[in-house]
């Protein structure tokens, strides 16, 4: 059974960055793409940004491109959200998910990730 425990949430001014982190247990996630999702309150989940199976691809949401960046380290079996220049719209519950094995491509879809993590808060104050 894989777990995903996202850490690196909290309280930032507008302007400020803040990284997550997206730490896997079970079993490694070293062939499975993954991704960042992100919902406020009162709207729906939505998709923040994508990465590969490697890591050499990734895809982001066209409104957090240049802002946000995603990476992850395989041997560590760790993902990871750079946020830079938060906006206070960035504010919402952010989700870790992971597709199924050997699912290696990127998807924006959520309906395509089989393991979620229980969210972090991010907060960002104007």
């Amino acid at each position: 059974q894989v777990q995903l425990v996202e850490s690196g949430g909290g309280l930032v001014q507008a302007g400020g960055s803040l990284r997550l982190s997206c730490a896997a247990s079970g079993r490694t996630l070293s062939r499975n793409a993954m991704g960042w999702f992100r919902q406020a309150p009162g709207k729906e989940r939505e998709f923040v940004a994508g990465i590969n199976w490697s890591g050499g691809s990734t895809y982001y949401a066209a409104s957090l491109k240049g802002r946000f960046t995603i990476s992850r380290d395989n041997a560590k079996n760790t993902m990871y959200l750079r946020m830079n220049s938060l906006k206070p719209e960035d504010t919402a519950v952010y989700y870790c998910a992971a597709r199924r094995p050997n699912f290696l491509s990127i998807s924006s879809t959520h309906s395509n990730y089989s393991y979620w993590g229980q969210g972090t808060q991010v907060t960002v104050s104007s």
